[in-house]
């Protein structure tokens, strides 16, 4: 049996103001479309700048990965930073693209 990885994360912008919680099966790649999108009013992380990486979970099933995505959509502000703080405490931008 093939695992499969879909990535559900949470990005922000440079002064973290902003918090854009996705999924994709290619984090990498995303994130490089985030950064090639930041100021494109057409898209949420292009238009707030949402590109650095914050926190994210590995997946190996479609369906949970999008129902968690829409767990962590529903969550207000506070409860997003205490999740990525539980695995990045001091929310440091785990990757920037390039």
């Amino acid at each position: 049996m093939k695992l499969h990885n879909y990535f559900v994360y949470i990005t922000s912008n440079p002064s973290k103001t902003v918090l854009y919680t996705g999924v994709n099966t290619d984090l990498e790649s995303r994130l490089q479309q985030h950064k090639e999108n930041r100021g494109k009013p057409e898209t949420f992380a292009g238009k707030y700048y949402g590109y650095k990486l914050l926190y994210y979970e590995r997946h190996s099933n479609v369906e949970h990965a999008i129902e968690r995505e829409k767990e962590i959509k529903l969550m207000g502000r506070e409860a997003k930073e205490n999740l990525i703080k539980t695995m990045n405490p001091k929310m440091d931008f785990l990757y920037i693209a390039n």
